[in-house]
C-alpha cells in the first residue's frame, strides 16, 4: 500500500502533511478584505492543495466556487459570451456535486436558466450581479489552473470585465474575492503563446493585490510531519536531521520534499538515514518525471534565461536581483531562482543539480571538441579513480592537471579564469554518475571561489576551486578550507588552483593545516 501521494506532503494509508493552518488563515485575510489576487508558483508547488483546505475555512463565511478551465474545449474561449457561459456551467457543476454548498433556494433556481450572453459584457455583468445578490452570502471565486484559460485572448477580456466591476462594486454588486492561481501570472499570461516576446505588461488586473505569503514547507513543518510518521511506524530516523537535509536539499519545494520521502518510504525500505536520503536525491534527480520535463521544456521557450542560470553556476557570476529584468522575472515565476541577499540564487539544490546534469550532457553530445574532450577523459579514467567501492579523489584531481594542461594550456587567462571551474565539473560529472552527486554550496560561489561537496556511496569529498590571486590569498583559501572541514566533520579536504605564474609549479601536493579541533590533510592541485 502506498504511504506517500506525491500530489502533495501526504502519505495515502494516513494523511501526514506539513501543517499549512498558517499559511490559509494569511491568505482568508486576503479574502476578508475583498482582495482579487493571484497566487502563482511553480508546478507542483503545493497551490490545488492550499486551495483545498483554503476553501474548507472559507466555506462558513462565503459562497466558495472552486472551479478549474482545465480541459476546457477550445469553444469555450471563443469570445467572452462562451467564457462566460462557461463560467457558470461550472458553477452549475460546483452545486450538482455538492462542491458548493447550502445555497438560497433562488440563487440554485437562477442558475437552472439557460443564460443568454448573446449582447455580451453588459448581459455577463448584470448576470453576475443578480446572482451575487441572490447567493446572499458574498461569493469567493477560486479558478485554478488558470494558465489553460490563459492562452485565449476572450479570458483576458473577462479578466477585464471583472476588474470594471471591481472598481464599480461600491455601487454594483459583484464577487467578493476572486483568486487565480497557477504558474503564470496575469501580466505574463500571453508569454505561454509567445515566448521571449517584448511588451507583455498589458494585465486587466492591476486591481489585484499583492501575494506575499511564503508557500514553501518551512523546516520545523517537515520536521513535524516527520515525527507524526515516526510515531506511527518506528523507524528509528532522527526527525530533526531529515527535516534539515530536506529543507537544505529542496528549499521547501513541496513536490521535492514529498517525492524524496516517498522514495525513501516505498523504494529504499524505510531507509530514513542519511545514506538512505542521499541515495534518494541520486534516484530523483535521475528520473524523469512532470516537473523536471517542464523545466526542459521552459528551458527551450526561453534561452535567455538558460543562459543567465549557466552563468550563475559554471561562472560564479554574482548578478544582483533586479525584479524589472524579464529573465529574472520569468525565472522568479518558474521558482527555478531566488533573491538571495540581494543576488540571483538557483532556488534549491536538487534543480542545481539537475541543471548542472543538463548542461554537461549538453556540452557532451554538442560536438564541441574541447569541452567534450575533458568530458571524455572523465569517462574514459574513471576505472582508476574506483578502488574497492571508494573514491580516490586525490588520483581525479591529479588526472585533471594533466587533463587540463593538454587541452587548455594554451588558452589565455581571462578564458580559464571563466571556464576553468566549469571544465572541473565537467571532468567530474562522468566519474561519479550512478553511484554519486556533488553540489556547489551557494555561500561560496563566486567569481574566485567555489565550495564544490561530493556524496559517494557514504563518503564525502568537500573540493575547494578558486582562482590564484598571490601566496597570501592562496593560505586564506587553505584556511577557508580547513574550517569548511570542521563544519563537515571530516579531516581531509581538496584544493584545486588555476594559477596563471609563469613560475607556477603545477601538480599535486600534500599540506597538514591546523585548526581549532586539529591537524586537518588538505590535498592541493594546481594547473
Amino acid at each position: 500500500m502506498k504511504r506517500f501521494n506525491v500530489t502533495g506532503t501526504c502519505f495515502a494509508d494516513r494523511h501526514y502533511m506539513v501543517n499549512i493552518d498558517g499559511r490559509v488563515q494569511q491568505i482568508k485575510k486576503m479574502v476578508d478584505r475583498g482582495d482579487y489576487f493571484c497566487i502563482n508558483r511553480g508546478r507542483q508547488y503545493g497551490k490545488t492543495t492550499t486551495l483545498h483546505f483554503l476553501k474548507k475555512a472559507l466555506d462558513a463565511e462565503y459562497t466558495v466556487f472552486s472551479i478549474s478551465f482545465e480541459g476546457a474545449d477550445d469553444d469555450a474561449f471563443e469570445s467572452i459570451k462562451t467564457v462566460g457561459l462557461k463560467l457558470f456551467r461550472l458553477f452549475q457543476q460546483s452545486v450538482k456535486f455538492g462542491l458548493t454548498k447550502n445555497l438560497p433556494k433562488a440563487a440554485l433556481q437562477f442558475l437552472r436558466t439557460d443564460f443568454d450572453f448573446s449582447s455580451g459584457e453588459d448581459a455577463i455583468s448584470e448576470t453576475i450581479s443578480e446572482f451575487c445578490v441572490l447567493c446572499q452570502k458574498p461569493i469567493v471565486i477560486i479558478i485554478d489552473e488558470v494558465d489553460q484559460a490563459g492562452n485565449y485572448d476572450a479570458f483576458i477580456k473577462f479578466l477585464g470585465l471583472l476588474r470594471k466591476k471591481f472598481l464599480m462594486r461600491e455601487q454594483i454588486p459583484t464577487f467578493h474575492s476572486v483568486i487565480l492561481a497557477g504558474v503564470y501570472d496575469i501580466k505574463n499570461l500571453k508569454l505561454k503563446i509567445r515566448p521571449e516576446a517584448q511588451h507583455q505588461y498589458n494585465s486587466p488586473w492591476n486591481i489585484a493585490a499583492q501575494f506575499n505569503v511564503s508557500m514553501k514547507l518551512p523546516q520545523d513543518g517537515i520536521r513535524g510531519m516527520l515525527a507524526d510518521y515516526e510515531a506511527d511506524h518506528n523507524t528509528g530516523m532522527d526527525t530533526a536531521a531529515l527535516a534539515k537535509l530536506l529543507s537544505d536539499y529542496t528549499s521547501g519545494y513541496p513536490f521535492l520534499v514529498s517525492r524524496l520521502c516517498q522514495i525513501i518510504d516505498e523504494e529504499l525500505e524505510q531507509n530514513w538515514t542519511e545514506e538512505g536520503f542521499l541515495e534518494a536525491v541520486k534516484i530523483l534527480l535521475n528520473e524523469n518525471n512532470t516537473l523536471f520535463d517542464d523545466m526542459m521544456k521552459k528551458f527551450d521557450s526561453f534561452p535567455s534565461m538558460k543562459l543567465m542560470l549557466k552563468r550563475i553556476l559554471y561562472d560564479g557570476e554574482k548578478i544582483s536581483y533586479n525584479a524589472d529584468d524579464r529573465q529574472m522575472e520569468i525565472a522568479r515565476m518558474f521558482n527555478y531562482i531566488k533573491n538571495q541577499d540581494g543576488k540571483v540564487a538557483v532556488s534549491n539544490r536538487i534543480f542545481e543539480v539537475r541543471m548542472y546534469n543538463l548542461f554537461e550532457s549538453e556540452a557532451e553530445l554538442s560536438g564541441n571538441g574541447q569541452d567534450g574532450g575533458i568530458i571524455r577523459n572523465g569517462s574514459i579514467d574513471k576505472p582508476l579513480f574506483i578502488r574497492d567501492g571508494h573514491l580516490d579523489m586525490k588520483k581525479i584531481l591529479e588526472r585533471f592537471c594533466v587533463h587540463f594542461n593538454e587541452i587548455y594550456d594554451s588558452k589565455d587567462e581571462q578564458f580559464i579564469e571563466k571556464q576553468g571551474r566549469k571544465f572541473f565539473l565537467f571532468f567530474l560529472k562522468p566519474i561519479i554518475n550512478g553511484t554519486g552527486n556533488f553540489y556547489v554550496e551557494a555561500q561560496t560561489r563566486d567569481e574566485r571561489r567555489m565550495d564544490v561537496v561530493v556524496d559517494y556511496a557514504g563518503e564525502r569529498f568537500v573540493i575547494e576551486m578558486k582562482i590564484w590571486h598571490g601566496e597570501s590569498y592562496n593560505e586564506r583559501g587553505e584556511q577557508q578550507l580547513a574550517d569548511c572541514l570542521d563544519y563537515y566533520g571530516l579531516e581531509k579536504g581538496y584544493l584545486l588552483s588555476f594559477c596563471f605564474n609563469k613560475n607556477k609549479q603545477s601538480g599535486v601536493r600534500e599540506i597538514a593545516l591546523q585548526t581549532g579541533t586539529g591537524s586537518k590533510t588538505v590535498i592541493e592541485a594546481v594547473v
